[in-house]
């Protein structure tokens, strides 16, 4: 049995999830959801492996942009391709401007659910991610995309990182041609990206 299958991550009912408002694509009504959906006596772990099949759960996954403004005033995004080892399969050799994954059992001893969900977050970017710069953090939004296998099955969390310099680097060698790139850029590039970066690069930086 592949590790992927054995681990047991964090989801909540997709019914407890629509009864809070359904969307398809960005919201920024994180007050709405996300303390709605830590504070859940409906949240579970269960096996990953079944999670990626079953519609009627989504697992719950940070997703940590970057963004750097240089002294010119020219925002930047930290991007990045995955590699053919990283994470979901289905990903595998897409553009992304999200680090991020699941929350699991390995984070459970952390305390509240609240407590849970910002451990397995810090221990997603520990171990994607070298932060060697200053920075500020919000959590901006959340993201569902019902429009493809992979989005039927999660639900994203955006934190955005603003840091005071370009000193992020990846950690993983799954983590290809990563640095950061004018956001103008990546807008006329976005058929690269997996779907959740398209997403939300056009819901936050769109004009």
């Amino acid at each position: 049995m592949s590790t992927v299958a054995e681990e047991r991550v964090l989801v909540v009912p997709t019914s407890a999830f629509h009864a809070l408002g359904h969307f398809q694509g960005f919201s920024s009504d994180v007050a709405t959801y996300l303390p709605a959906i830590l504070d859940s006596d409906e949240l579970s772990y269960r096996p990953r492996g079944e999670m990626e099949q079953d519609h009627s759960f989504k697992q719950l996954i940070p997703y940590v942009l970057f963004r750097y403004v240089d002294p010119a005033g020219t925002p930047r995004l930290f991007q990045y391709k995955r590699g053919g080892g990283q994470g979901e399969a289905r990903l595998r050799a897409k553009r992304s401007v999200g680090i991020g994954g699941h929350i699991s059992t390995v984070d459970a001893d952390a305390g509240t659910a609240h407590d849970v969900y910002r451990e397995g977050m810090q221990r997603e970017l520990n171990e994607e991610v070298v932060i060697e710069a200053k920075y500020t953090q919000e959590c901006v939004g959340l993201i569902n995309d019902d429009e493809t296998s992979v989005g039927k099955v999660h639900l994203g969390v955006v934190h955005l990182f603003e840091v005071d310099s370009l000193n992020v680097f990846p950690c993983e060698e799954d983590i290809l041609d990563a640095g950061f790139r004018p956001i103008d850029e990546l807008l006329t590039q976005l058929d690269q990206f997996e779907t959740w970066s398209q997403i939300v690069v056009k819901a936050l930086f769109g004009r």
